[in-house]
């Protein structure tokens, strides 16, 4: 079985402690991003929304359960998936570096295997244009100051 991996990623004019702030929050996810919904099915330690945080993404297709499994203020935000999709072994890293220009760059970096191998092809098309939406959209939620302050800070 062959391991899918997929980068993408966006460029953001904000600084990388803005859209950090909207990375770690998913609570504002539905607001700016494909989400319907998100909930937080348990808190992370120290910080409630950091290491070992499991965070629900609903949408009308699917219902996908992370697990925040490394947290590096401002620069990162790793995750596995839980539950939800049809993958084994499923981890993202979510870099966010200064951009030359100024701004962010956000480096989405998922790596799984499909449970159908067959498969492979389809979720690595539909995760990758998937991971690319949220990444944009992100970016550019990120320059709204309004939505920025609704996140946790």
């Amino acid at each position: 079985m062959k391991q899918i991996e997929i980068i993408v990623e966006a460029v953001s004019r904000a600084e990388p402690a803005d859209v950090f702030r909207l990375l770690r929050d998913g609570s504002t996810w539905p607001r700016w991003g494909l989400f319907d919904s998100f909930e937080l099915e348990r808190e992370g330690t120290p910080d409630r929304l950091g290491l070992g945080a499991i965070r629900v993404f609903t949408t009308r297709v699917s219902r996908a359960r992370e697990e925040v499994v490394e947290v590096i203020r401002d620069r990162r935000l790793s995750y596995i998936l839980l539950s939800g999709l049809p993958f084994k072994d499923y981890r993202a890293d979510v870099d966010l570096t200064p951009a030359p220009a100024g701004g962010t760059t956000i480096r989405w970096h998922s790596r799984f295997y499909a449970e159908q191998p067959w498969m492979g092809w389809f979720w690595k098309g539909l995760m990758t244009r998937s991971l690319r939406d949220i990444g944009r959209q992100m970016a550019k939620a990120a320059e709204d100051p309004a939505i920025v302050a609704s996140a946790e800070g």
